[in-house]
């Protein structure tokens, strides 16, 4: 099996989740592959680039062709959306559900900037920066369209989609994710408490492997 971890917004290829779940299978469950791939790029490139890796894997590895999506918040929307295009099972973990909404915080940000900080430059709207992640990636005004234009209206595939929710979150409305993915009748998993992080997702690797087998095999229920 190969799992491909899609980390979140402010991550990279080094995310703690990802690195916690390959250490994991390699420790306990040595045949499942864990790819981390570094996606600080725009999000039509980071959607041809898992695209690309999921045919890579399934050419190199015909014998093998099960390969499960694993998404953290911005991660999980991309999950998502390269689940309906594929049909790959999809873990998702706090998932971002609206980045063409959650993300216009960083445009108001820059709209509060002392105008005389502004050049000429930011007269195109379209490649203004509005935030700079830790792994470089430059969000501008042309990606936020790009969100709005890929907006999650349901799910081709549900039941090989499951959500692990915090109530918790204090960065995204947990309610509001829970009940699109229940609407669209992927499984749910509501936690109590938490934080957006997941920071006890070491302790519930255990179970996230099981979920995961259980969505290759079709048993989820």
């Amino acid at each position: 099996m190969n799992i491909i971890y899609i980390h979140g917004l402010d991550s990279d290829a080094n995310s703690i989740k990802g690195s916690l779940l390959e250490e994991y299978c390699r420790q306990y469950d040595p045949d499942i592959k864990v790819l981390r791939p570094d996606l600080n790029k725009t999000p039509d490139q980071v959607f041809d680039q898992i695209l690309s890796l999921i045919d890579s894997v399934a050419s190199k590895n015909s014998h093998d062709q099960n390969t499960v999506l694993v998404g953290s918040s911005l991660g999980g929307y991309f999950a998502t959306l390269l689940s309906n295009h594929t049909g790959c099972p999809a873990l998702l973990l706090n998932p971002s559900i609206q980045p063409h909404q959650t993300l216009q915080r960083f445009k108001h940000s820059t709209e509060t900037e002392d105008e005389s900080a502004k050049d000429e430059s930011a007269n195109d709207e379209a490649s203004e920066v509005l935030y700079t992640t830790l792994g470089g990636w430059r969000i501008t005004n042309a990606d936020l369209r790009w969100f709005a234009c890929h907006q999650l209206s349901s799910l081709n595939y549900p039941k090989k989609v499951v959500a692990l929710i915090k109530e918790g979150d204090e960065l995204l409305n947990s309610s509001l994710s829970a009940n699109f993915y229940r609407e669209q009748g992927a499984t749910v998993n509501m936690q109590k408490g938490g934080d957006h992080r997941f920071s006890d997702f070491k302790t519930q690797l255990p179970k996230v492997i099981e979920v995961i087998q259980q969505l290759v095999k079709g048993r989820l229920v």
